[in-house]
């Protein structure tokens, strides 16, 4: 397994709307710290992460960071692109990578904050798609047709370049589009919202304690993380739920997939610690800690 140092991942009850200190913590890996490219080994120490994700192209694991995108090669954990402090990620479903935040103290090419950026080359090189300078997307989703994000308004796009502004009950903590439908989930102080029409009208998802994080393992079915720190599942699209019988801890990101053998994992960092689990916490995986583990 990766070596990685993890020191003070983001809280779950962050505001979205606003932004962390953006300066990037030194590397203790080789290499130029800030240079766009360079690809740290064992021992960097990542300081926020703001999502994760398995690569839908190989199932590696990817860590959207306060220090750049990190992908978990079979010789250690290795930033992949440019320093950049990630504050919103997503992938869709052919692979390509949408993200938001701020740039690297020696990215001087790019705008602050990102705006909407792009990468269809898994994170290696990454282009400004629209709102440099204006946005920060703390929320971000991708769908089959569109691309969601809250930088203080919820935002719609279906090209990455032009947005329709649209209205919601309550800021989104997290959002998250079903692989196929688009169907969107938003985590909010007035419950689990979700969205049929690309934003234009929401309802509320009944859920057994309130839900913190949210991600689609797949089409029907939905994982969320809960104040109380359990994971739950519904493969109904919410309808009815499973709660997970042991408490994994406040989650600070999260990403659920459902493999080819039908089950689902569910991948979270809690307490300082990337782990997995397939029976909703019940057991559960280190994959990379402040241990070494």
């Amino acid at each position: 397994m990766a070596v990685v140092s993890l020191t003070a991942a983001c809280g779950a009850g962050q505001d979205p709307g606003r932004g962390d200190a953006s300066a990037p913590s030194p590397l203790s890996a080789s290499g130029a710290p800030g240079a766009p490219g360079t690809s740290p080994r064992t021992g960097t120490a990542i300081t926020h992460i703001h999502a994760l994700a398995r690569e839908p192209q190989t199932g590696k694991l990817m860590l959207a960071t306060h220090e750049g995108l990190f992908v978990d090669e079979p010789d250690g954990l290795r930033r992949r692109g440019p320093v950049m402090d990630l504050m919103g990620f997503a992938a869709d479903a052919e692979g390509r990578l949408y993200a938001s935040g701020h740039p690297g103290v020696a990215a001087t090419d790019l705008p602050q904050p990102l705006g909407l950026i792009r990468s269809s080359d898994a994170g290696r090189s990454w282009s400004v798609l629209s709102r440099g300078g204006s946005s920060d997307f703390h929320a971000l989703a991708a769908g089959p047709t569109k691309v969601v994000g809250f930088d203080g308004q919820l935002r719609i796009t279906s090209d990455g370049r032009t947005w329709t502004t649209r209205a919601i009950p309550a800021p989104p903590r997290w959002l998250a589009s079903a692989p196929s439908s688009g169907q969107l989930l938003a985590t909010t102080q007035m419950g689990l919202l979700t969205s049929t029409d690309d934003g234009s009208t929401w309802r509320t998802i009944p859920t057994p304690k309130p839900a913190v994080l949210a991600s689609w393992a797949d089409e029907q079915s939905v994982v969320i993380s809960t104040t109380d720190g359990h994971l739950a599942i519904s493969t109904d699209r919410g309808d009815t739920w499973k709660v997970g019988s042991q408490s994994v801890g406040a989650v600070d990101a999260m990403w659920a997939g459902r493999g080819a053998d039908g089950t689902v994992e569910v991948l979270f960092v809690s307490s300082d610690t990337v782990s997995t689990t397939t029976d909703l916490g019940a057991t559960t995986r280190a994959l990379l800690g402040p241990d070494g583990s």
